[in-house]
C-alpha cells in the first residue's frame, strides 16, 4: 500500500573527519614536476588532507557519523538505513556501509553503497529521502568518504595535485512541511563516461601486468572537457532544481558547490547571480574530496552560522559518470525552541513536531 502522506525529510545533525596529515603544494613541488604557482592559479588549492598508512574508507566515515548523530540526537541503534556515497571504498564488496554499520552497531539498519563519482553524496540524499518520504525508514544516515589519495597517479602532475582524503556525514529524519529538501534533480550524459575514470582491475579491464604497467589502475581525466561540461550543469542544473522549488536565485540564502575548481565555482556564480557572501569555498584546504565535498562544506558553514534555521540552502555537484545532482532544503533546526521546547528524557529531542 502506499501512504497516505508523504514525509518531508530533512537533515538533522551532521559531522566530518579529515586526516591530520596535510599536504602542501610545496611538498608537490618535490614529488613532481609542477609549482604553488602553478598549482593555486589553475585550481585554487592551497594544501590537502592525506589518510595515514592503513586508513580506509569507512575509518574516515565512522568517526564523521558519530559526529553526525551526536548532533542529531540519534543513536546508531535507531538508524534504519545507511548509505555511503563512495568511489574509493575499502574494497568493491563487501560494501563499506556494512562496514560502517558494524563499526557503529547500527544492528537495526541496512547498508550499501552509492557510487556516482562526486555527485554520489547528493544522489545518496536524494535516494535517503525517499525512504523516510514512504515511511519505510525514519533514520538515515548518509556518508561521504574517500581516499583518493590511494588511487591517484603521484607522477601524474595533471590529477594528483587535485585530490584530497575527507568524510562527511548527515543524518537524515523527518521535520515539519515546507522544511527539509524542497527539490532534487538528478542527470548524467553517460557518453563522456571516458572522460574521469579508472580503468582497470574490474571486468573490463582485470588486472594484470599490462594493465599495472599502464597505469590503468589510477584515475585519468581529460580536465579541459570535465571542466566544460561541469561550468555547463552548474548553471543549467541551478535553474533546473531551483525553478522545481519554485524559486529565484534571489531566494537562495547559501550555496555549497562541489568543490573541484575554484574557477569553476566562480564561473558559476557569477551565471546564477550569486554574490560570493553566499558561497561556501573550502577547495584551498581540502583540495577535492569527491563524494565528501559537499557534507564536509555544509557541516563547516553550518558551524560557521551561515546557515540558519529557515534558510534556503542549495546544493550542486557534478562528476564522473559524466552525473551531475542539485538539491534545495529550507535548513531545519531541530535544537529551534519553535519546534521542539525540550530534550526527552532519555536525551533525546522528541519527535511531536514532525
Amino acid at each position: 500500500m502506499r501512504p497516505k502522506t508523504v514525509t518531508p525529510a530533512g537533515i538533522w545533525g551532521t559531522g566530518i573527519y579529515l586526516p591530520p596529515r596535510v599536504l602542501t603544494n610545496r611538498d608537490l613541488e618535490k614529488m613532481v614536476d609542477t609549482s604553488d604557482e602553478w598549482i593555486l592559479t589553475r585550481t585554487g588549492i592551497r594544501e590537502r588532507r592525506i589518510a595515514e598508512e592503513g586508513q580506509a574508507a569507512s575509518d574516515l566515515a565512522v568517526p564523521a557519523a558519530r559526529q553526525a548523530l551526536a548532533e542529531a540526537g540519534v543513536a546508531a541503534g535507531e538508524l534504519d538505513l545507511i548509505i555511503v556515497a563512495t568511489n574509493s571504498p575499502d574494497m568493491l564488496f563487501p560494501a563499506t556501509a556494512c562496514l560502517v554499520q558494524h563499526a557503529l552497531g547500527a544492528v537495526r539498519a541496512g547498508a550499501f553503497d552509492l557510487q556516482a563519482g562526486c555527485t554520489a553524496f547528493i544522489y545518496a540524499l536524494a535516494c535517503g529521502a525517499q525512504f523516510i518520504a514512504t515511511g519505510t525508514a525514519r533514520w538515515v544516515l548518509v556518508i561521504g568518504t574517500e581516499v583518493l589519495s590511494r588511487l591517484v597517479n603521484w607522477q601524474d602532475r595533471n590529477t594528483c595535485v587535485l585530490f584530497g582524503d575527507g568524510a562527511g556525514a548527515a543524518v537524515l529524519g523527518p521535520v515539519p512541511e515546507g522544511y527539509g529538501i524542497l527539490a532534487t534533480r538528478l542527470g548524467a550524459e553517460g557518453a563522456g563516461a571516458h572522460l574521469l575514470s579508472l580503468p582497470a582491475g574490474l571486468s573490463r579491464h582485470p588486472a594484470s601486468p599490462e594493465t599495472l604497467a599502464k597505469g590503468m589502475h589510477y584515475i585519468h581525466m581529460n580536465g579541459r572537457e570535465v571542466f566544460k561540461f561541469a561550468v555547463k550543469v552548474m548553471e543549467e542544473g541551478f535553474a533546473e532544481v531551483l525553478e522545481a522549488a519554485g524559486l529565484s536565485p534571489e531566494q537562495v540564502d547559501f550555496f555549497i558547490p562541489h568543490q573541484a575548481n575554484t574557477r569553476i565555482i566562480e564561473a558559476a556564480a557569477k551565471r546564477m547571480n550569486l554574490p560570493r557572501e553566499k558561497v561556501w569555498v573550502n577547495l584551498d584546504r581540502y583540495g577535492n574530496t569527491s563524494a565528501a565535498t559537499i557534507p564536509v562544506a555544509l557541516h563547516e558553514a553550518v558551524k560557521a552560522g551561515r546557515i540558519k534555521d529557515g534558510d534556503r540552502v542549495a546544493l550542486m555537484a557534478f562528476g564522473a559518470g559524466l552525473t551531475w545532482g542539485g538539491m534545495v532544503l529550507r535548513w531545519y533546526d531541530p535544537r529551534k525552541e519553535n519546534h521542539i521546547a525540550r530534550e526527552g528524557e532519555d536525551g533525546h529531542y522528541p519527535h511531536e513536531a514532525v
